[in-house]
This record gives structure tokens, C-alpha cells and sequence, in this order.
């Protein structure tokens, strides 16, 4: 694995666990402070950006068929066999939720955010730096 992988896993962790000291337990603590929902919004935003590079970078490295854009990047990471089909869909799912957070701010669904915080998020992007990091 690559010094540049290596760099990139560590700091989605970093962001992973910063999120998720600042996560409240319940929607209503969530949805009543201005302050956490921005700082986990933008880290949501933070992570994604270093998944999407991530997967750049290893398109990059094993040169793979470069993606016609940032979604494409899941699909070309599935077709290679580095993550699967669930999962593509998934990141390609969050990659759709942070463009809507960073362009449609007064329009978030604050409920569906937390939703994917709460539930999701920590698990998939955990499920694709645990297939990279098995990566030769």
C-alpha cells in the first residue's frame, strides 16, 4: 500500500472519529443545535471528499479505467472487485447527500442526516477503508 493510501485512510479515520465524538445520541439534540449539525454536516462533507480522493488515488495506482466523474469513481471501484455492488451503491449515495448538503443548505433534511449518521455512515466508510487497506 502506498504512502499517499496509507495518508488517506489515516485522515478518514481522523474525521471518522472526530464526527463521532460530536454525533448526539437522539435526533431532537441533533436537530435543536445549529452548531453540531453544521460541524457534522461539514464533516460529513470532509469524509466523502477523502473517499472520493481515495478512490483517485487508487484508480490512479493500479490504473484502472479513469471515471468520467466523481460518482463514476464507485462504479469503476466495483467493477474492479475492490468493493461491492452495495457498497458502490451506498458511497454513491453519501457522495449525493454531500453535494445536496454543500448546494441546498436551507433545504437539508436535518431527520435524513441524521438518520445516515446514526446509522450508516460510520459502517460503510469503515467497510471501504477495510477493503482498500486489504489491497496489495
Amino acid at each position: 500500500m502506498s504512502e499517499r493510501v496509507k495518508d488517506k485512510i489515516i485522515e478518514i479515520e481522523k474525521y471518522l472519529e472526530e464526527l463521532y465524538q460530536i454525533v448526539p445520541s437522539d435526533f431532537e439534540m441533533y436537530k435543536d443545535d445549529f452548531k453540531i449539525k453544521a460541524a457534522c454536516e461539514r464533516y460529513f462533507e470532509k469524509i466523502i471528499e477523502s473517499v472520493i480522493d481515495l478512490g483517485f488515488i487508487l484508480v490512479k495506482e493500479k490504473n484502472f479505467k479513469i471515471p468520467e466523474d466523481e460518482e463514476s469513481i464507485f462504479e469503476v471501484l466495483f467493477k474492479e472487485k475492490i468493493i461491492s455492488e452495495e457498497l458502490s451503491r451506498k458511497l454513491k449515495d453519501a457522495k449525493g447527500m454531500r453535494n445536496f448538503i454543500i448546494h441546498q443548505y436551507e433545504k437539508i433534511n436535518d431527520e435524513l442526516v441524521f438518520e445516515v449518521l446514526a446509522e450508516n455512515l460510520e459502517k460503510d466508510i469503515k467497510d471501504f477503508v477495510g477493503f482498500v487497506g486489504r489491497l496489495e
